[in-house]
């Protein structure tokens, strides 16, 4: 069981409202997945192994890094937050958000609703989601040496859950928390995941870079 880190994707189109127009890196996000290829072979960190999703975004991510022939897997793809939000607007009256503030409260609410059937005819269902990620990342774990893996923070937040036993508020709360081009990292121990990084952004760390530390 070998380790896996986690790599969620460079800054996308932050004004976006809709899947398609979000799933383009920004100028500012090609250079933080740059930044990020070139710390982690400065420090030597050895991946025999790079996977990302197919989502345009992720694969963007993996080729700045210098990772452009990184094996494309769509079970490590984003679940579709912009396609839930409307549903709950229109099955549930909720509102889409228009900044950062207001998908703090909305985020964990579309969650909880998610998980417990409360959307009607959703494009995914959240057990769908749980099972893709565990048997994507149960696949590439069995695997000869470290892998990388460049995906998005919905699915780290999924994949945090499932190794910590989160309820769906706490993985809502890693969802939020987690920033682009951000470092995480499973370990096998006792035959289970373990979180051994979460959220490391050092390429990101000098005074000079961080503007560069971006959630959105």
């Amino acid at each position: 069981m070998s380790h896996i880190t986690l790599i969620r994707h460079g800054q996308a189109n932050t004004s976006a409202r809709d899947e398609a127009s979000y799933d383009r890196l920004s100028d500012l996000g090609h250079q933080q997945a740059a930044w990020l290829g070139e710390h982690l072979r400065s420090s030597g960190n050895h991946h025999p192994r790079v996977y990302c999703g197919t989502l345009t975004r992720h694969i963007e991510t993996a080729a700045s890094m210098g990772y452009a022939g990184a094996v494309q897997d769509p079970r490590l793809n984003e679940m579709q937050y912009f396609t839930l939000a409307e549903a709950m607007r229109d099955q549930h009256g909720l509102p889409i958000p228009e900044e950062r503030e207001g998908f703090v409260e909305h985020l964990p609410k579309v969650f909880a609703a998610w998980a417990d059937g409360q959307i009607s005819r959703p494009y995914e269902s959240w057990e769908d989601f749980e099972a893709r990620t565990r048997l994507a990342l149960e696949e590439i774990a069995a695997g000869d040496g470290p892998a990388l893996v460049v995906t998005s923070g919905g699915l780290i937040s999924m994949a945090l859950r499932q190794a910590m036993g989160l309820d769906t508020a706490g993985m809502a709360r890693i969802a939020l928390a987690v920033m682009n081009t951000s470092i995480h990292r499973l370990f096998p121990i006792g035959g289970h995941w373990s979180p051994v990084l979460f959220n490391a952004v050092p390429h990101l760390e000098a005074p000079d870079r961080h503007f560069a530390q971006t959630h959105l």
